[in-house]
Order: structure tokens, then sequence, then C-alpha cells
């Protein structure tokens, strides 16, 4: 079973070639949910964050170490338990096996299961709040839109899943609805405006005003 401190040390030995390569790498790379997380738990802006944690993507991971994960690789003949077979984690941990130029750090952990960028892509070019302010600019930036493009859900929710069943398929626009979680209509591509006023508010008030990450280059 992959442990967590056992996945810290690899993700430091991945990470050193990983920043030689972002160094100069113009690629989209992977940043990890718990960067998305530094605007995205904002209810101000929808909480992306904390409903990403209650829907079953983020338990993604834990799933493989169930009973019926347990039973279907027992069905299957796998070598190793689920949560440590690649064509198991391929789709239940976000951008497992890829190579360390993938990532802007380091290999994300597969215990955090199905993360943001499975769905919107490798975020390094769209991550910074001037471009996501703008719907707009982050697609240009490379982020996908899951909502429109079925074919980024059907990469794993297919034929080649163990729990397929071909009488059912995959409806697309249930599932979307299952796990939608839109920025508001008042606040999308105002959300720097508001903010900044907001703040300002909260300054003249005399309330204490969050300090953010300041953003990476």
């Amino acid at each position: 079973m992959i442990r967590r401190s056992t996945w810290i040390v690899v993700a430091i030995a991945f990470g050193i070639a990983a920043g030689a390569a972002a160094a100069s790498s113009k690629e989209p790379q992977y940043i990890g949910a718990n960067k998305c997380r530094t605007c995205h738990k904002k209810e101000l802006i929808g909480d992306q964050y904390g409903a990403w944690q209650k829907a079953k993507h983020s338990q993604a991971f834990e799933a493989l170490k169930g009973e019926k994960a347990l039973e279907i690789a027992k069905e299957r003949g796998l070598a190793s338990p689920p949560s440590e077979t690649e064509e198991c984690l391929k789709c239940h941990a976000t951008a497992y096996g890829g190579d360390p130029s993938k990532f802007a750090k380091a290999p994300l952990d597969p215990e955090d299961g199905v993360q943001c960028e499975s769905c919107h892509g490798p975020g390094s070019l769209y991550k910074k709040k001037k471009v996501m302010s703008d719907h707009a600019k982050s697609v240009a930036a490379g982020m996908w839109e899951p909502g429109k493009d079925e074919k980024i859900c059907l990469g794993c929710h297919n034929e080649e899943s163990p729990t397929w069943d071909p009488a059912v398929g995959f409806d697309f626009e249930k599932h979307k609805e299952d796990i939608a979680h839109p920025i508001p209509a008042d606040v999308k591509g105002k959300y720097i405006e508001i903010e900044k006023k907001l703040k300002a508010e909260k300054r003249a008030r005399g309330e204490a005003v969050e300090d953010e990450e300041e953003e990476e280059e």
C-alpha cells in the first residue's frame, strides 16, 4: 500500500528533475488541488475546493482500498492491490505515473485522488488570478472545459472500467450536474474587482484581511 510518508520521499526525488524541467518549460504542468485551493476555497467564488472534497473524485484513491475494488482485483487476477496497480491508478489518481517534466514541483500524491486538473487540465499556465478571473483567457492559456467536452470524462468513464455497464453507459449531462461547482453568476468575470472592494470595506471597518499566498511566476 502506498503510504503518504513514502510518497513524500518519492515526490522529493522526482521534484528535483521536475524543477529543472520547469525552469525552461512552456508546456502546461500539474500544480495540484492544494494550489487551486488558494482561491477556490473562498465562499465568494463558490468554494469549489470544498465541493471537490465532498465529492467522489476526491475519494477515488480510497475507493481502491474498498471491498468492491478488492473483489474486482481478485476476479481479474491482479498481481498487486488496486491501490498499487497502474491500470487502476491511472484513473483514480491525477496524472499518476507522469513524467517529472509534467509537474511544476513534484508528482501529485495519489492519495489525493482525482484532483481538479484531471478535468480542467494542468494549471500552471492559467493559475494566476488575473488569468483565472477571465474565462476566455483561462481557456486560451490551456484550461479544459469539461462541461462542454464529454471526451474528457470518457477518458476514464468507459468500457475499460471494471464497473462499466454497457446497458447504462455514461450519462454525461447527469454526471455533469452531479459534480457541478460553478462560480456565482454575479461574481464570474468580476472576482478581482469585487474582492478588492470587500477587502477595502473590511480595512475601513478596522477588520483583519486574510493574506493570500503570493502568485508564483
